[in-house]
């Protein structure tokens, strides 16, 4: 599915280990996980408030069962491995890794552009790949200043 990144989304968690989390709740003014959409992958970060235990990284949420798997651990309290959460209520909410945002500082000196399909085409940005869609006969201008 799609990667999804939404404003004010966290919701609680009592899940330990290191596997998928099972969503318990929102939290007083904030969005649920169901917005990022069943089978769409989004940054998360997860932590245990008065210890040590953190972990970032992209997950998958599934509608069914309210969960969110870890698939990808970007940056832990456990060297940037899968984190063995001890008991007690967790934050998880999304967010947009530094490892992962684009900013004037670490733009690439190029910029590769390929076409996927008639309508879509992929431009490697530093980290990663921006989905950029266009229609026939249009026109993309992409800047760097």
């Amino acid at each position: 599915m799609a990667l999804v990144v939404k404003d004010r989304v966290k919701e609680t968690t009592t899940t330990t280990g290191t596997g998928t989390v099972t969503l318990a709740g929102t939290d007083t003014g904030f969005q649920s996980f169901s917005v990022i959409g069943d089978g769409n992958t989004t940054f998360y970060a997860i932590e245990l408030p008065a210890t040590d235990e953190w972990e970032v990284g992209i997950g998958t949420y599934t509608a069914s069962g309210t969960t969110l798997s870890r698939d990808t651990v970007l940056e832990s309290s456990n060297g940037g491995s899968l984190v063995n959460f001890s008991s007690g209520a967790k934050s998880v909410f999304v967010t947009y890794p530094a490892e992962k945002s684009i900013y004037a500082g670490n733009l690439p000196s190029k910029i590769v552009v390929t076409k996927r399909d008639t309508t879509t085409v992929d431009v490697l940005l530093a980290n990663g790949y921006l989905p950029v869609l266009n229609r026939a006969g249009s026109t993309i201008n992409v800047s760097v200043n």
